[in-house]
């Protein structure tokens, strides 16, 4: 196998790393590399951290390992390749019947990648993490060891890989459980919300199976809070036609997410939707993937990159909260992608990061200022008794996730038994001391 030196990053561009990189593309190549050269894997990079990098070593590229290796069209059960992209799954299996049971906000992240964070979609009120439909997975482990584990078997190791970041093994391929959808479409209800306190009251009212809600993060005052509530079912008939991607063909400067820019630019999305609120059908891909809009889109924030900060805080402490979005809206940093949602309780991992509660995310463009914002919000999360996402964060301490995680310790005694010498652990494991052996 060759190895080829580049330089890559996570999508927030502001880790970046330098090394040596494999891409196999059948099975048996990657049993080599496992067991003469191990290195941990990544996929389509749309981690926003450190999660996926290893600088100045090795790391494998699953992107071509995207094969469909089994389906059962009677139950909805396929066999992939951990290569294969979720809204690849959206595409082939919608109009047979059958989509992926959680799906996150692009369709671009591979299923590897899915189960080492252990995603969430709109639904996780309703069907929780994505691991939590994992009927089982095949890893890879240094020295060519093959295992398989599952909610039954190896249940310890099936628990400490899904949202494990890839410290288990290298994961070969997954058996899902997919879920039955009439069509191809989602009949979407959008609402003008005008404050903080209704969006949580609409959140808890809400009883369709996706929502999600977007966020002026610039509002203040009576308005703070205010934004859209998307509310959807899957169903079938005409739907409107979806306009084709746009891509963004270069890094924009830094004054084009201005504070003033941002500003404006909410106040008018907020308006796009009448206050009588809409109702519209359209392809399923074009409502659970919203990013997959503007390709490259992480270009807005220019050359030096951004922060996406993602907190759920539970529900009892859901002042917090307010006072995070009021924090945000104050400091003028924010910008236009902002989200909550509410959770249910499903997670399926040690390292899981779904709580029942409300979860906010939220981006900044990478500046000194957002940085301490962003310390002062990671502050506040700890003391609601919330956790910050590992497939987010990119500036936390080791201290800081670790008082959130508690079953931490158990994870990384599992990810010894894997990984004795260490060989799978990526830069966000060193920068967090995560393992012993970092």
């Amino acid at each position: 196998m060759l190895w080829k030196t580049a330089d890559y990053a996570g999508w927030g561009r502001v880790h970046t790393a330098r090394g040596q990189i494999a891409r196999p593309e059948r099975a048996a190549q990657l049993a080599q590399l496992m067991e003469e050269t191990p290195a941990p894997a990544m996929g389509m990079r749309r981690s926003y951290n450190d999660s996926l990098l290893n600088d100045g070593g090795r790391i494998i590229d699953m992107t071509r390992m995207d094969k469909i290796l089994a389906f059962d069209p009677e139950t909805g059960v396929v066999e992939v390749e951990a290569g294969m992209q979720i809204g690849e799954l959206v595409r082939l299996f919608a109009p047979r019947g059958w989509i992926p049971a959680v799906v996150p906000g692009t369709g671009f992240p591979t299923v590897g990648g899915a189960i080492a964070h252990d995603i969430h979609g709109k639904n996780h009120h309703v069907l929780g993490s994505f691991g939590q439909h994992v009927l089982s997975v095949t890893l890879l482990q240094p020295g060519g060891g093959r295992v398989v584990a599952s909610p039954a078997r190896n249940k310890t190791l099936f628990r400490a890989t899904m949202g494990g970041i890839g410290q288990t093994g290298v994961i070969l391929s997954a058996r899902l459980q997919m879920i039955a959808t009439p069509g191809t479409s989602m009949r979407v209800k959008e609402t003008r919300v005008e404050n903080f306190d209704e969006f949580l009251a609409l959140l808890d009212a809400s009883t369709f199976r996706y929502n999600v809600g977007w966020i002026d993060g610039t509002a203040t005052g009576a308005a703070m809070g205010r934004g859209i509530l998307e509310e959807a079912e899957l169903t079938d008939g005409p739907q409107r036609r979806a306009l084709p991607a746009v891509t963004v063909p270069l890094d924009l400067p830094s004054f084009a997410l201005s504070a003033p820019t941002v500003k404006l630019f909410n106040a008018a999305y907020w308006r796009k939707v009448p206050s009588r609120g809409n109702v519209s059908v359209m392809p399923i891909a074009a409502h659970v993937f919203p990013l997959d809009k503007l390709y490259d889109w992480n270009r807005l924030y220019g050359k030096r990159g951004f922060h996406q900060f993602q907190c759920v805080v539970p529900v009892e402490n859901a002042d917090v909260l307010k006072q995070i979005v009021a924090k945000i809206s104050r400091s003028g940093l924010a910008s236009p992608l902002a989200v909550i949602k509410r959770m249910g309780e499903g997670r399926a991992g040690m390292l899981s990061f779904p709580m029942e509660g409300y979860t906010l995310a939220i981006d900044f463009p990478a500046r000194e200022k957002a940085e301490v914002l962003i310390a002062e919000l990671e502050a506040m999360t700890v003391e609601a008794g919330g956790r910050l996402y590992l497939g987010k964060d990119a500036l936390a301490s080791g201290a800081t996730i670790k008082a959130m995680y508690p079953e931490w310790e158990a994870w990384a005694a599992e990810a010894e038994k894997a990984d004795p010498e260490g060989l799978l652990i990526t830069d966000m494991v060193r920068r967090l001391h995560l393992r012993g052996t970092a």
